[in-house]
């Protein structure tokens, strides 16, 4: 039996064990177990973290949280897989899987939610559309005063 880059059979029944790695097929560990890591992470492969990490985690592919790992963070991600322990928000634009080991103390935000028996969660999932990014604010013009300007008429300011 071949086993996937994350700890489960390539040929997983269900389609939902592996998952996708790096164009070249490889996947970048980043945290690996024994390592404790603290404050802002940003990744555009998918990632697997076996170590613990706090802060704010966010990405624009997948994010693996293997058995050994331990985040305590906000997680924004394309998809996450949980095999540990998460305490925070996470949100998915595309699928969380928690497996049967994951442990998770936060609300979940996501399109597709798939969790095996024997996983833990304590939260809210909320299964709309998750935005990637939050849009900027909009910005409204306003009209000047012609005190605040002098030597400007109210013909010539700019209406909004």
């Amino acid at each position: 039996m071949a086993i996937g880059a994350f700890g489960r059979s390539s040929s997983d029944e269900r389609g939902q064990g592996a998952a996708p790695a790096n164009v070249d097929g490889t996947v970048t560990p980043l945290i690996d177990q024994g390592s404790r890591c603290e404050g802002k992470l940003f990744f555009r492969d998918a990632v697997r973290i076996d170590g613990s990490f706090s802060g704010e985690i966010s990405s624009e592919n997948t994010l693996v949280v293997g058995e050994t790992g331990e985040i305590e963070a906000s997680i924004c991600s394309a998809r996450v897989v949980v095999s540990g322990s998460v305490v925070g928000d996470v949100r998915a634009s595309d699928q969380i899987v928690l497996h049967e080991s994951a442990r998770v103390e936060g609300n979940l935000s996501t399109p597709s939610l798939v969790m095996e028996p024997g996983a833990v969660l304590n939260g809210r999932i909320d299964m709309g559309p998750v935005e990637k990014s939050a849009a900027p604010p909009s910005l409204k013009a306003i009209q000047g005063g012609s005190a605040a300007s002098p030597g400007v008429s109210d013909e010539d300011s700019v209406s909004a």
